[in-house]
């Protein structure tokens, strides 16, 4: 066996590497971050909101509400990463 790697063309040798580029309007990994703590928040508040309900702390009205509401903010922070990254310059990741 060899231990001598063999020898690249030298055009393939001499082509620069590109870094993988990210796209968005706003910075991609800060809106995705944001957006996980956003999400994370909404589906521990669910919980939190199921448990009261359970124990009578909460209305059935209030908890319906309230789970639509963490639903709609969930689903819009989602909908804001995707269109993010569809639309925007391409940047440095």
């Amino acid at each position: 066996m060899n231990a001598i790697p063999p020898q690249l063309p030298e055009a393939i040798a001499q082509s620069p590497v590109r870094a993988k580029r990210a796209k968005g309007f706003f910075a991609p990994k800060i809106v995705r971050s944001g957006a996980f703590y956003i999400i994370a928040f909404c589906l521990v508040a669910s919980v939190v909101a199921g448990i009261l309900a359970i124990w009578e702390f909460a209305g059935k009205d209030t908890f319906w509400r309230m789970i639509a509401t963490f639903i709609v903010v969930a689903a819009g922070t989602a909908i804001f990463v995707l269109v993010n990254g569809i639309f925007g310059e391409e940047q440095e990741s």
